[in-house]
């Protein structure tokens, strides 16, 4: 992804889910998806989609039944 569309797709991120934290940075050797993080946390990878010409994207985030013990 562009850097532009990182930013923009970095402050949608913090606005809807609150968090300051959250980094979406780009994937090495990906031009089509990025990572998502709060600090050093993986989150997941959002994917960028276009297809006839519309563009959206889709936020893929896996939860280990370890990580809901908590």
């Amino acid at each position: 992804m562009r850097p532009d569309e990182l930013k923009t797709l970095n402050t949608y991120f913090q606005k809807i889910f609150k968090t300051p934290g959250l980094v979406v940075k780009a994937r090495p050797r990906k031009d089509d998806s990025a990572e998502v993080y709060i600090g050093d946390e993986f989150l997941g990878v959002l994917y960028r989609d276009e297809d006839d010409g519309e563009l959206s994207y889709n936020f893929n985030m896996a939860i280990l039944e370890i990580d809901l013990e908590d």
